[in-house]
C-alpha cells in the first residue's frame, strides 16, 4: 500500500487538525488489514474513508439479528468496487475499521456487505480523512455488537 498526505490543514493553513490522505491498495494487498495498520501508524480515532477500485478474493459479512454473529460469504472471482464506505473508530483501546461495500459482478449485478476482508486487484483507491475528535465503540449487550458511542471519552 502506497500513501500520500493530499491536504494538511495544520501545514497548509495553521488551523483545524483535519488531514486527509490517499492510500493506494496494489495487486495482492490486503485492504482491511492494510487500512488498520495504516490507522495505527497514524494513530486515527475518528476517520470516515471512500473508495472505488477492484477486488479478487473477498470475504463479506451479513449481520444475523437472531445468531448475533457475521455470517461470512467468500466472493471468489474479479469484482469491481463500486462503493466502499467506512470509518476508524477505537474498540478496546485500538482502531477498528468498519466497512460496507457494493460489489459489481461480470454480469453486472451486484452484492454487497459488511467487508470482512478483500485482496486489491489491481487497485484500490481510498481516501480517508481523519478528524480531530474521538470516536469510540462499545459492547452493546442487546445488539452483540460494538456500536459507536456518543458519550463523552476522556480523549475528548
Amino acid at each position: 500500500m502506497r500513501t500520500k498526505l493530499i491536504d494538511d490543514p495544520v501545514h497548509d493553513a495553521g488551523a483545524g487538525s483535519q488531514q486527509t490522505f490517499a492510500l493506494i491498495f496494489d495487486t495482492g494487498d490486503r485492504v482491511i488489514s492494510g487500512l488498520k495498520a495504516f490507522a495505527e501508524e497514524q494513530h486515527l480515532a475518528a476517520s470516515h474513508f471512500t473508495a472505488i477500485g477492484a477486488f479478487k478474493d473477498v470475504t463479506l459479512g451479513y449481520f444475523d439479528w437472531e445468531k448475533k454473529d457475521y455470517v461470512k460469504i467468500p466472493i471468489r472471482e474479479q469484482v469491481e468496487v463500486l462503493s466502499l464506505v467506512g470509518d476508524v473508530t477505537i474498540s478496546e483501546g485500538k482502531p477498528n475499521i468498519h466497512a460496507h461495500v457494493v460489489l459489481g459482478r461480470r454480469d453486472a449485478s451486484t452484492c454487497g456487505g459488511h467487508l470482512m476482508e478483500a485482496e486489491a486487484r489491481p487497485t484500490l483507491e481510498v481516501i480517508l480523512t481523519e478528524s480531530p475528535a474521538h470516536l469510540e465503540r462499545r459492547f452493546d449487550k442487546n445488539a452483540g455488537l460494538a456500536l459507536i458511542s456518543t458519550e463523552t471519552s476522556p480523549r475528548d
